[in-house]
């Protein structure tokens, strides 16, 4: 392959997000030898003639209808020309330092199947992307009004980790498809995103298949990216809480349901 890593991109209506995300990657082309491919989802922003015009190392891939993030990143995985890959979304962007950190640690831990970088929320403050799979009783808190009423419980914490300060390196359960780095060994054994999640929880699932083939998923700070969160998202709010809830019932039957008890399976749904 001509280039170490493939920075891998989906946008749906995200022009303005995507120019700064690809231009940071323009000005880190130093720190690694990396291409970046984003796969356009048929916006109405002009996302795909801003490419074409402001970018033209970058690999555009022009879709005309919506292959949502999962088919999208495994279109972008399919083609790239990378050893290994990173999955960015568009409206995050990686600061000075994190690809060069980035592609030197996984030619350094071979035992890393996965890993994600520390991601920043807009206002600089620590999102929460290194997480634990969910439990029944951590779903209940996490996507029902009781999250609202009891907002400091411990299943909601014990879930997003919030216990733990997030600066050092450590195994974790899983990772923010946000900035998603996957080594090519892994791509080989387990394949790409599960093309039945259309978006929201293909990073579980895809994490949860990482433990299962050996590797293991690991949370690495000294790689700093900001995610803006939503950018898409907002633009279909309804739709999105649908489709969020529909992934979570999936991910649920696919590994989750079969380790509860018969009678408690009916309240997943």
């Amino acid at each position: 392959m001509d280039f170490e890593l493939s920075v891998c991109i989906c946008s749906w209506n995200t022009r303005d997000d995507l120019r700064e995300c690809l231009t940071r990657l323009g000005e880190a082309r130093g720190e690694a030898n990396f291409e970046v491919i984003v796969v356009e989802n048929n916006s109405e922003d002009g996302t795909g003639a801003m490419i074409s015009a402001d970018f033209p190392l970058v690999t555009l891939l022009q879709q005309f209808r919506n292959l949502g993030f999962t088919g999208g990143n495994n279109l972008a995985l399919k083609e790239r020309s990378g050893r290994h890959a990173l999955l960015l979304n568009s409206d995050a962007f990686v600061h000075p330092g994190a690809m060069g950190t980035m592609v030197t640690h996984i030619r350094n831990h071979l035992e890393v199947g996965v890993f994600g970088p520390k991601l920043l929320n807009a206002d600089g403050s620590l999102q929460y992307s290194c997480r634990r799979f969910p439990n029944p009783i951590a779903a209940l808190f996490r996507n029902t009004p009781l999250g609202r009423w009891f907002p400091n419980n411990r299943f909601t914490r014990e879930y997003l980790m919030s216990d733990w300060d997030h600066l050092s390196e450590r195994d974790v359960d899983w990772v923010s498809g946000a900035a998603l780095f996957i080594r090519e060994e892994t791509l080989e054994k387990i394949g790409g995103l599960d093309p039945d999640f259309f978006m929201f929880c293909e990073d579980m699932d895809l994490c949860w298949r990482v433990h299962e083939a050996g590797f293991s998923v690991r949370y690495f700070p000294d790689a700093v990216v900001t995610h803006k969160i939503g950018s898409s998202t907002s633009k279909a709010p309804n739709r999105m809480i649908f489709r969020f809830h529909r992934s979570m019932l999936l991910f649920f039957k696919k590994h989750l349901l079969k380790q509860l008890h018969p009678l408690l399976r009916p309240f997943a749904y």
